[in-house]
């Protein structure tokens, strides 16, 4: 068997090299190399091999997967661990003739199995790759204790290599009600690191790590991008040596003490994925092409829900909310939620989180007379939990306060007047599974927002106070398959204060991830693109919400933000009882328009526009087959010239003409007081190309107003002339 393997798929190559019985160095990854011989092979993986120098340490060939010390890596080593101070550098090998096992799945996914070992250090390791059809690249590595000692594991990273044209990082940060904030920065020697010491995946989570070429964008240059599919504590990091070595790396954070691996026992890493592409969209393309090929993901259209938080928060009356239900039910909402404020005496946040039993003062009938007018009027019905939270002033707190994480001897800092039940008990895991099974046995529900509103710092395990974020984590994964197991058709979201938990550990079990608390469609435009990087539409709840925002104080017209809902999840969050004969007639209108092309929304490909201007935000979603497409142009805040202001619509097939129309979903398209250009009068043909390149005028907006598009194949080339308007 030869040592070096070339994994293709969807225009990305990636090539191993298994020489000298080492773990795999990634002699290539990034865009198609086609077909390769042995002989071109083994030239591409001499032409790796850089001058000797004097030293092994000036060396940058030799780099694999999980860098090791003993191979002259001075960088993060991918195993970090000891008994007591012993066999902390270990030193890999790989035996017998065939290093490496690869197969292909019934899907096409290629997939390689290595396995090595340190008889000195009594450690194992098992790397698994596997390249999906899409060209999604995933890996992860499991670490087995061959000895007798206990061994303290502190990190057990993956890396990747990166060229050295990529020169530039771009990851996110955030807090509450701002997440997705870009940020660039120059690849510079030394280390970018992002560490979550918070318990869960984070407000301001680095979502994804790309390196580029200098500019790099939505459409343009190479990019490598890196994300751990985990939801508890971790690091992320790009790492550039003195030597040109550059790698993407990620793992765990694991707390001092919270691993240790017994004799012949063994720890796997989450998975680390990863994608290449030119321009982030085709980056995107990649994430959402793995997660639309899962099993698991939702086959029936997304239903357009209407949840009663901004509308009535902690004020369930039941009349006030079937009145709600009804006037959902006539916009065109298929599901209603029950948010917080149902259970045990929860009338406001400082109490009864643990609880979950229905409350008898606020629904002395229990849920069924709300749940049976939810289903008359032809919608499914949803429930809002916290499950992993506690309040000191609950039934459970006052009977089990040993559940509580604590560490050191204390409680630790109350948030949101809220503690962490720790599910590493399995007291209380029972507790919480028993609640939740009950509820869905006694209620038809269809769907569990499940929230999660605190960081797990300071979060010890009782009673030593050992950490247990770890496996509080693996415990919320376990109780969310158990319960999926056992109610089949249960669809669960993941809502962390608005979008702290968005990773594809918990999106394994999830089909639902909420962006923001923010609804405030100017702020919804950075969010939902940067969520869209890792996230397809589908996935990703977008609402539309009151006139003025709850969070921000903006005011805005319904067109922009029903115009930036649109392009996801639909739902929304507005006490409709507070809207205008008018403005329920327009909703209906923005609802039917987004169920009618649904299905392009929720399985076509997402694009982003590369525009000089920041005033003005393009982006859609075409088809896979590239027949249609669907695009908002968002005027964000008032050009810095007078015009012409003209948009490029990207992703069409630059050879087939396109009918380009002006939509108007819920209004006039053209408003009174601005002028016309020409082709929104009645659409104009052009060819993709052109669309792409030249673009087309703006039709001039107000700013925090935005436009849709829609471009029809027609087939052949040329273009039309509008009609010219006065």
């Amino acid at each position: 068997m030869s040592t070096l393997l070339h994994l293709r798929a969807a225009g990305t190559s990636l090539v191993l090299d298994l020489a000298d019985q080492l773990l795999p160095v990634v002699r290539h990854w990034g865009a198609d190399l086609g077909e390769l011989g042995e002989d071109e092979l083994q030239a591409l993986a001499l032409a790796g091999w850089v001058a000797r120098g004097d030293s092994p340490f000036d060396r940058a060939d030799q780099v694999s997967m999980l860098p090791e010390h003993a191979r002259g890596w001075l960088g993060r080593p991918g195993v970090e661990g000891s008994r007591a101070g012993r066999d902390w550098s270990p030193a890999f090998r790989t035996s017998g003739e065939a290093p490496a096992t690869v197969t292909t799945e019934a899907d096409g996914t290629r997939r390689v199995v290595v396995r090595g070992g340190d008889a000195c250090a009594y450690l194992e390791v098992e790397l698994e790759l596997e390249l999906h059809p899409g060209g999604l690249l995933r890996t992860r590595t499991t670490l087995t204790n061959t000895g007798e000692e206990v061994y303290d594991l502190g990190a057990l990273r993956t890396t990747l290599p990166v060229p050295e044209r990529a020169t530039e990082l771009l990851d996110f940060a955030g807090r509450h009600t701002m997440e997705r904030v870009p940020q660039r920065q120059p690849f510079d020697i030394g280390a970018h690191s992002r560490e979550v010491r918070t318990g869960r995946t984070g407000l301001d989570a680095v979502h994804l790590l790309c390196a580029g070429e200098p500019g790099f964008g939505f459409g343009s240059g190479q990019v490598w991008a890196v994300h751990l599919g985990w939801s508890g504590n971790q690091t992320t990091y790009a790492e550039r040596l003195f030597n040109g070595s550059r790698v993407l790396g990620s793992g765990e954070r694991l707390e001092h003490g919270e691993v240790r691996i017994g004799a012949g026992e063994r720890v796997t890493t989450p998975w680390l994925y990863a994608a290449h592409g030119t321009g982030l969209d085709e980056v995107a393309g990649r994430f959402h092409a793995w997660l639309r090929s899962r099993p698991q993901h939702p086959a029936r259209p997304r239903p357009v829900t209407i949840n009663n938080w901004e509308a009535t928060y902690f004020d369930h009356d039941l009349a006030r909310l079937t009145d709600l239900v009804d006037r959902g039910a006539r916009v065109g909402a298929e599901r209603f939620v029950l948010d917080d404020g149902w259970f045990g005496g929860r009338r406001d946040d400082t109490t009864s989180l643990g609880d979950w039993v229905v409350s008898e003062d606020a629904w002395p009938d229990g849920l069924d007379p709300l749940i049976e007018h939810v289903h008359a009027a032809g919608m499914e019905f949803g429930l809002w939990v916290e499950p992993e939270m506690v309040s000191l002033d609950s039934d459970l707190a006052r009977a089990h306060p040993e559940w509580i994480f604590a560490a050191g001897g204390r409680r630790g800092l109350e948030s949101r007047q809220q503690h962490v039940l720790d599910l590493g008990h399995p007291g209380a895991y029972a507790h919480v599974r028993d609640q939740l099974t009950a509820l869905l046995d006694r209620y038809a529900i269809a769907y569990l927002k499940w929230d999660h509103n605190r960081y797990l710092n300071d979060a010890g395990h009782t009673p030593g106070g050992e950490p247990g974020v770890r496996a509080h984590t693996l415990a919320v994964y376990r109780l969310m398959d158990e319960l999926l197991a056992a109610h089949p058709g249960l669809e669960i979201e993941s809502c962390s204060a608005g979008g702290g938990r968005v990773d594809l550990g918990v999106l394994e079990r999830t089909v639902r991830v909420w962006a923001s608390d923010c609804i405030d469609p100017l702020e919804r435009q950075q969010i939902q693109r940067g969520t869209m990087l890792l996230v397809p539409p589908e996935l990703v709840g977008t609402h539309v919400a009151s006139r003025e925002s709850h969070t921000t104080g903006r005011r805005h017209d319904l067109d922009f933000r029903a115009g930036t809902a649109l392009w996801g999840h639909l739902g929304i969050e507005w006490d409709l009882a507070t809207c205008s004969e008018e403005e329920l007639t327009e909703l209906s209108h923005w609802v039917a328009f987004h169920t009618s092309h649904r299905e392009l929304l929720h399985t076509g490909r997402v694009v982003n526009g590369d525009h000089h201007d920041d005033a003005t935000w393009v982006h859609g979603t075409v088809a896979q087959d590239r027949s249609e497409a669907l695009y908002q142009v968002a005027s964000l805040r008032r050009p810095d010239t007078t015009g012409p202001h003209r948009v490029r619509l990207p992703g069409l097939d630059p050879a087939v003409r396109y009918r380009v129309t002006l939509e108007s979903p819920g209004q006039d398209p053209l408003p009174a007081g601005l002028g016309v250009v020409p082709w929104a009068v009645d659409g104009i043909t052009l060819t993709g190309r052109l669309l792409a390149e030249a673009g087309l005028p703006v039709q001039p907006t107000d700013p925090e107003h935005s436009q849709i598009w829609r471009a029809v194949a027609v087939g052949g080339s040329g273009g039309a002339t509008p009609r010219m308007t006065a």
